[in-house]
């Protein structure tokens, strides 16, 4: 009876740590986050960010832009000082108590890969877990896939299916999210997009026949390490875990580390110390090299169709390119029309309004993506990328009540695209 009671106990123990708070080795108790209307102010809100020393969620980049700061409890006097007269306000009032709500991670038992996923945020081994189980499910058209490893040898995992004609015989789709760590709804969202196809496959005609015309490859979390990181350390880390050369800081942003136009000024970082640290050469972060071989050898074997990268926040669906904003892709005109119809899309579900145009005059400049990359170097037929909800209430740390109606008005999108590309 001891050993019965204390084996109840163990697991009643073990259940309740599953479903707690991760800890955050980076508190944020005392934290705010505001938002400050930056109008014709950039060199004002600029400078009292790096008087300060804040973190920001979105820098002010443009007159008439927003700019999302993180106040540390001991700055929030001065910061309100630095203000007064400003449009700011508050997102998160208790950063902390934020973050706790959101990072209570759902309990997952192996083999049940249904829909209750969706109704929280998960470790990173339980969405492994997830995509195993989910490829068990339907071995005869799907496979585990890998598109090499981190800096710290964590194989970047995906998911591949395909429909009646066979695998590897169709034009690919590729899918990448989780880019930036801390973008936790691109993971649920992505993940969303696999499960919809692949359960639904055998009742729904129009996703059976978009499975029988392409070939999926879906990879939820493709800077594993960061991702990790937010979970165990930081929730709102945002690059890889690489070190640099001559400085204590850590990282680089794997969206501006990509072998095309990446020495283009204007649109990363040359500081190993910003969150958007282009590297110090081209492609020197493993992650990126990784994938731009993955995306290769695709283009070679089957056709790019389609390359997605899913990122937070902004609400935005977005074209080529970043690193210009005159410069015009070759599918210009049809990618607008196409991200037009995709928002038009989105919107007809709940609501939810996004922006949509090319990536530089969109959000901002920015170099070395893999959006451009894959546009010219990569072979896609058809390149995108957006930015998921919202636009500023929760930001980063979204709660996981919108998992669900994130992922069913952002595949609204996504089938709009399948049903409308030539």
């Amino acid at each position: 009876m001891k050993s019965l009671f204390a084996l109840s106990s163990l697991l009643a123990l073990t259940s309740a740590l599953q479903s707690a708070p991760r800890p955050q080795v980076k508190a944020y108790d005392g934290f705010k986050v505001y938002r400050i209307a930056v109008k014709n102010q950039v060199a004002k809100v600029n400078d009292i960010i790096e008087k300060l020393g804040l973190e920001t969620w979105k820098a002010p980049k443009a007159a008439g832009a927003m700019a999302d700061v993180v106040v540390p409890p001991t700055k929030i006097a001065d910061f309100n000082a630095a203000v007064a007269g400003l449009d700011v306000t508050t997102m998160h009032e208790d950063l902390a108590a934020s973050i706790a709500e959101e990072s209570t991670f759902g309990t997952y038992a192996v083999g049940s890969a249904n829909a209750t996923w969706f109704n929280s945020y998960h470790s990173y081994n339980d969405h492994l877990q997830f995509l195993r189980d989910l490829q068990a499910t339907y071995p005869s058209r799907s496979a585990i896939v890998t598109s090499g490893n981190s800096l710290g040898g964590r194989a970047i995992t995906g998911i591949h299916f395909w429909g009646s004609s066979g695998k590897g015989v169709k034009p690919a789709i590729i899918f990448h999210s989780t880019v930036h760590a801390r973008e936790w709804i691109t993971t649920m969202v992505n993940e969303y997009f696999a499960f919809n196809l692949l359960t639904k496959y055998d009742t729904d005609a129009e996703i059976k026949s978009f499975v029988d015309k392409y070939d999926f490859y879906i990879f939820p979390v493709v800077n594993p390490d960061g991702f990790v990181y937010t979970q165990t350390n930081e929730r709102l880390w945002r690059k890889n875990r690489q070190t640099n050369s001559g400085s204590s800081c850590v990282g680089r942003d794997i969206n501006r580390n990509w072998d095309f136009q990446w020495s283009v000024t204007g649109g990363a970082s040359t500081n190993p110390c910003a969150e958007d640290y282009k590297g110090a050469k081209a492609a020197d972060a493993p992650e990126t090299a990784a994938l731009a071989s993955f995306i290769r050898s695709k283009k070679a074997a089957q056709g790019l169709k389609l390359f997605i990268d899913w990122h937070a926040y902004s609400q935005l669906f977005m074209t080529p390119y970043g690193y210009s904003c005159t410069a015009r892709a070759a599918k210009h005109t049809e990618l607008q029309s196409l991200a037009q119809g995709a928002a038009a899309a989105i919107k007809a579900v709940y609501g939810t309004s996004f922006k949509y145009g090319p990536i530089c005059s969109t959000i901002y400049k920015a170099t070395g993506s893999s959006v451009d990359w894959a546009n010219d170097v990569g072979g896609s037929e058809y390149t995108f990328t957006a930015e998921l909800r919202d636009t500023g209430a929760n930001g980063f740390i979204l709660p996981a009540s919108q998992i669900v109606p994130s992922g069913v008005e952002t595949w609204a999108g996504l089938r709009y695209l399948l049903l409308n590309m030539k």
